[in-house]
C-alpha cells in the first residue's frame, strides 16, 4: 500500500504492506495523545477511587453499592483499554488486536447490563419499599452480577466467533485491527445490547418517577396534620426524587455516548469499525465510562467523605473499614 504526500505509514519498513495513515502535524498529534490519555488516566482513577471506597468500607456493602462496583469495575477496565487504541494505527499484533476488541466488547455488555440492573434497585425500592429488602438481597445481588459478567462473556465470544477463530483475517495491511460484523449480526447486537436495554430503563424510570411524585403529592395534600412519620417519608421521597433526576441524567448521556456507535453499526450491509474510521464514535462510547463515576458517585456524600480516607490514607489505620460512611 502506497503512502500519499499527507499520510505516513504505519510501519514504514514495509512499504507495500503497511497501512497509511493522516499526517499531522507535531503539535496537533501530541495535544491528541495528551488529551486521550488524560481521559484515559481520569477514567481509571475516577473508578478505582469508586471500587477501593465500595469495597473496604462494610457501611456501603449494601446491594445498590454493589451494583455500582460492577459498574466500576467494567468502567476501570475501560478506561485502561483507551491506553492502546489510538493514533490510527495498531502496533500490538492480531492476536492481541482480537483479545482487545474482545475485552472491549465484554466490558461494553457489562456495563449496560449493570444499568439495567441498577433501574430493577431503583424501581424496587421506590415502587416497593417494604419488600425491598427482601427481595433484593446482597445475596441475589451478588448473583445476578455474576450472571451480567457471565452472560456477557458468552454473548461476546459468539459475536465475535469468525474475529476470534482467525486473527486479523479481516485486515487488509499490517497496522490495521478491525472487526467485521455482518448486517444480521449488528442488527442483533443493536438490539441486544441497545435497544432493549434502554427500553427498559426508560420505562422502569418512568414508573419510578410517576410513582415517586404521586406519593410526594398525596402528602402535601396532608401536610396540615404532618407527623414525625409523615416527615421521615416526605424525606425518602425527597431521595427517590432526586435518585430519579440523577438517573434521568445517566440515561441522556448514555444515550448520547452510545447512539452515534450503534448508529455506525447499521450503516451499509458490512460495518467495518477501525482506529482510523471509527475513532470518534469509539472514543465517545469509551467516554462514558469516565462519565458514569461522576454521575453516580459523586453525588453521593459517602464518595466524597471516603475520598478523603483513600487520598490521606486512612484507610491504612486499623478498623478504617467500620467508619461511619453515611
Amino acid at each position: 500500500m502506497e503512502a500519499s504526500e499527507d499520510s505516513e505509514l504505519c510501519f514504514p519498513q514495509l512499504l507495500n504492506a503497511s497501512c497509511v495513515r493522516p499526517k499531522r502535524r507535531h503539535y496537533e498529534a501530541l495535544l491528541s495523545d495528551i488529551l486521550l490519555s488524560c481521559v484515559s488516566l481520569l477514567t481509571a482513577s475516577l473508578n478505582l477511587l469508586v471500587i477501593i471506597a465500595i469495597s473496604h468500607f462494610k457501611q456501603l456493602h449494601t446491594p445498590t453499592n454493589l451494583l455500582l462496583l460492577s459498574l466500576a469495575v467494567s468502567d476501570f477496565f475501560m478506561g485502561v483499554l483507551m491506553f492502546f487504541h489510538f493514533d490510527g494505527c495498531w502496533f500490538l499484533g492480531n492476536l492481541m488486536c482480537s483479545l482487545y476488541q474482545y475485552v472491549a466488547f465484554i466490558i461494553g455488555s457489562v456495563s449496560v447490563g449493570t444499568m439495567v440492573l441498577i433501574s430493577v434497585d431503583r424501581y424496587v425500592a421506590v415502587c416497593y419499599p417494604f419488600h425491598y429488602s427482601t427481595k433484593l438481597t446482597k445475596k441475589r445481588v451478588k448473583v445476578c452480577v455474576c450472571l451480567c459478567w457471565s452472560c456477557s462473556v458468552i454473548y461476546t465470544g459468539l459475536y465475535l466467533k469468525d474475529n476470534l477463530h482467525q486473527p486479523g483475517r479481516f485486515n487488509s495491511c499490517f497496522g490495521e485491527c478491525v472487526i467485521l460484523v455482518n448486517y444480521v449480526a449488528g442488527l442483533v447486537d443493536v438490539v441486544v445490547s441497545f435497544v432493549a436495554p434502554i427500553t427498559v430503563i426508560i420505562v422502569l424510570y418512568i414508573r419510578v418517577f410517576v410513582v415517586a411524585v404521586t406519593q410526594a403529592r398525596a402528602l402535601r395534600s396532608h401536610m396540615a396534620a404532618v407527623s414525625v412519620q409523615h416527615s421521615v417519608r416526605v424525606t425518602a421521597l425527597r431521595s427517590e426524587l432526586k435518585a430519579a433526576r440523577t438517573l434521568g441524567v445517566v440515561i441522556a448521556v448514555f444515550l448520547m455516548c452510545l447512539c452515534p456507535y450503534y448508529c455506525v453499526s447499521l450503516i451499509g450491509q458490512d460495518t467495518l469499525l477501525s482506529a482510523s474510521s471509527a475513532a470518534f464514535v469509539i472514543y465517545l462510547y469509551y467516554f462514558n465510562s469516565c462519565l458514569n463515576p461522576l454521575i453516580y458517585a459523586f453525588l453521593y456524600p459517602w464518595f466524597k467523605k471516603s475520598v478523603k480516607l483513600i487520598v490521606t490514607l486512612k484507610i491504612l489505620q486499623p478498623d478504617s473499614c467500620e467508619a461511619n460512611m453515611i
